[in-house]
């Protein structure tokens, strides 16, 4: 089974530089956009990975801003790759944060948000506050009670599962403690769909920020684990598979923990651009922070 990856362009959210990465640009204001990922197979009903934010204003429950175009709406971007809301199957979540679970109720009981039963009891304990929504919250405990309307992993414990040929989740070890990561069969490959143990590939991992040992990478500025989990999970992500594709940051391609090109369209598979790995951070001013990787503005969805 080989599937097609497409990129749904949910949100763009303007925030403080250091959150994605831990130590860049402090003080300073970065803009990100918020992936979905529509997973497309030929005999298998669409599956949607993250459903973005509830709508922009949100956001600003944690002192960010949410950009939202109408192009921009779950069912314009579904509806560019010639899906309806409806055909939706199955909504899976890397995690349920603020800007990854906050249109779930736009589907039906009778369409299943599949994800890891500890991600749940993590969002409704408060740890993390306003990051997980009541409101979100809420529409998944009664999810818990409509028949086949939730299905919950325990991937922890159980270790890897296939959900549908092709389609595996495992426990991600970082972020927060019950995300996921969605490894999908491709024609040239694993993709790893990592959430938000990578926000910036740039700055965590290409040219790491703060970092002098080789193969070492940044953690977040926002995470729930220690930072030896986020670095492991980060490592983890990147020998998932021959791809990688985080929700705040286009997509690259991974050899041996190396990347080596970065997507450059809506798709995965699709167009490519190499990039140069550095070995060390001795290029890198320490403080400066550089600027997040932008695709060719021809080639930007």
């Amino acid at each position: 089974m080989a599937y097609e990856i497409k990129m749904l362009d949910l949100i763009d959210i303007e925030l403080e530089a250091s959150f994605l990465v831990l130590g860049r640009g402090m003080g300073t204001t970065a803009r990100v956009k918020t992936w979905g990922y529509l997973i497309m197979g030929p005999d298998t009903d669409p599956i949607l990975v993250d459903t973005g934010a509830s709508h922009p204003e949100i956001m600003e429950r944690l002192g960010m801003k949410g950009i939202v175009t109408k192009e921009m709406t779950i069912r314009r971007q579904l509806g560019r790759f010639g899906v309806k809301i409806n055909d939706v199957r199955w909504i899976l979540h890397t995690h349920h944060h603020i800007d990854h679970a906050g249109q779930d109720a736009q589907f039906s009981f009778k369409q299943t948000v599949i994800t890891n039963r500890r991600e749940l009891e993590y969002s409704a304990s408060g740890i993390m506050g306003g990051q997980y929504p009541p409101e979100y919250v809420k529409h998944h405990i009664d999810r818990l009670h409509r028949p086949g309307a939730m299905r919950l992993l325990d991937l922890e414990l159980s270790g890897p599962e296939e959900i549908a040929p092709g389609i595996v989740c495992e426990a991600a070890g970082g972020h927060t403690e019950g995300s996921m990561n969605i490894l999908v069969e491709t024609a040239e490959g694993t993709a790893c769909i990592c959430g938000d143990v990578i926000y910036d590939i740039q700055n965590q991992i290409v040219d790491p920020i703060y970092q002098v040992l080789d193969y070492e990478p940044q953690p977040t500025g926002n995470h729930g684990t220690s930072k030896r989990q986020e670095k492991a999970a980060i490592r983890k992500a990147l020998n998932s598979g021959v791809f990688c594709l985080p929700i705040h940051d286009w997509p690259a391609r991974v050899e041996n923990e190396r990347v080596v090109s970065r997507f450059v369209g809506d798709s995965v598979p699709g167009p490519e651009v190499p990039v140069e790995h550095r070995t060390t951070n001795e290029t890198q001013k320490p403080g400066a922070g550089a600027e997040m990787w932008r695709p060719p503005l021809a080639a930007a969805p």
